[in-house]
């Protein structure tokens, strides 16, 4: 009875607060115009170039309470990527992982679970409970997870970050910053079977008992600002209340992240005043498109004489509205290429610069087959210029 007045006391805290949540996400600054926070930390980071179009104190290392979890999120969604895991694999939870504190999902010990329904339950709810299931069953302990999630926040660049947990707990000498929960945020984004979760605003979590929780996102943007397609939330007395969330329209998406609010409506409001911010005042223009071709070199020994080459990825640069772009493309690769090549093969690469320094370099490949020359082949073509 205390755990169903518990999730039924949450929903009347959130839906309670709708009508005054709404107000502020209509606010519209001009570019010009100091954004006055009251939270400790922030940044509004664009998720195509990752340039950050705001910031204040975004390197600060302090302490991000649940927005830990992104990087268990990622781990977790990579471990699939690499084909380890799947969502229909089996997880026996531990004594220990039930007993977490905080936010939970109330799972019980030494019965099965399956992966999906506990990475559902740290996306959508937060659950701590889940998130140590998940960290052990993926290294055996949650202290050699913790290992595996600094490991990947170095090669991420994230250097001004240091796990000690999966959970967001307050531990000694965890923190983060601004820019790096950005960094980590985007790199989760990038996976569509998160997805498949973070926008879901209420659902359950059925126990092996039978039993069902109820959870709700706790991610309110997720509903109630235009364009938010995910995120994560974090509170503690040490923390503060922190958000890092995602938000698209049209062609653009932005990533902001409030670290050390005063308190919930806070994160919220700011964090919806960067995103209007960014997107009253940027735009992204499109310079690699993978369905355009960047070049055309020579074939020799090829059943054709010339064959396009492709961008492996696309890229779109931030500008100001009304501003022109600033950017340069060079690009590096042979004036002629020898038949046969395969799909996918790396030819060369294109360099974007910005004021004289590379800020992204690509991959040029072949979109099809390029098939040698045979004898039968030149005999024909003889045969239709006589």
């Amino acid at each position: 009875m205390f755990k169903r007045f518990f999730i039924y006391s949450i929903l009347f805290i959130i839906l309670s607060t709708t009508f005054c949540l709404n107000t502020p996400l209509s606010f519209n600054a001009s570019a010009d115009e100091a954004i006055e926070l009251e939270s400790k930390s922030a940044c509004l980071y664009d998720f195509s170039s990752g340039e950050i179009l705001f910031e204040k104190d975004a390197t600060q290392h302090l302490p991000i309470a649940s927005m830990v979890k992104m990087m268990t999120i990622l781990l977790t969604l990579e471990e699939i990527d690499k084909g380890n895991l799947t969502e229909e694999t089996m997880i026996t939870t531990t004594e220990n992982a039930s007993g977490m504190g905080g936010s939970q999902v109330f799972i019980d010990p030494y019965v099965k679970y399956s992966l999906g329904v506990l990475l559902k339950s740290v996306i959508i709810a937060s659950a701590n409970d889940a998130s140590v299931a998940l960290a052990e069953h993926i290294s055996g302990s949650e202290k050699s997870f913790v290992n595996k999630m600094n490991e990947r926040a170095k090669q991420l660049g994230m250097n001004n970050t240091n796990y000690s947990n999966c959970t967001g707990l307050p531990a000694p000498e965890q923190y983060s910053c601004a820019v790096d929960c950005a960094i980590v945020l985007r790199e989760v984004s990038k996976h569509e079977l998160y997805h498949k979760y973070c926008t879901i605003w209420m659902d359950e979590v059925v126990h092996p008992s039978g039993r069902k929780t109820e959870i709700v996102n706790t991610n309110r943007l997720v509903r109630y600002y235009d364009g938010c397609d995910g995120g994560k939330t974090g509170s503690t007395n040490e923390a503060g209340c922190c958000l890092s969330a995602s938000a698209k329209r049209n062609n653009m998406k932005l990533i902001s992240v409030i670290i050390g609010a005063p308190n919930s409506q806070t994160r919220f409001n700011e964090c919806s005043k960067l995103f209007n911010f960014g997107f009253a005042n940027y735009e992204n223009k499109e310079i690699l498109n993978t369905e355009k071709a960047i070049t055309t070199i020579n074939v020799n020994k090829g059943k054709v004489e010339k064959i396009d080459l492709f961008a492996k990825e696309g890229f779109s640069a931030v500008v100001k509205k009304g501003k022109n772009l600033n950017y340069e493309v060079s690009i590096d690769c042979p004036s002629k290429i020898t038949a046969p090549k395969d799909i996918g093969e790396v030819i060369g690469k294109v360099y974007i610069s910005k004021n004289g320094s590379i800020v992204k370099e690509v991959e040029l490949i072949l979109n099809e087959k390029l098939e040698k020359v045979s004898l039968k082949d030149c005999f024909e073509k003889v045969v239709t210029t006589w």
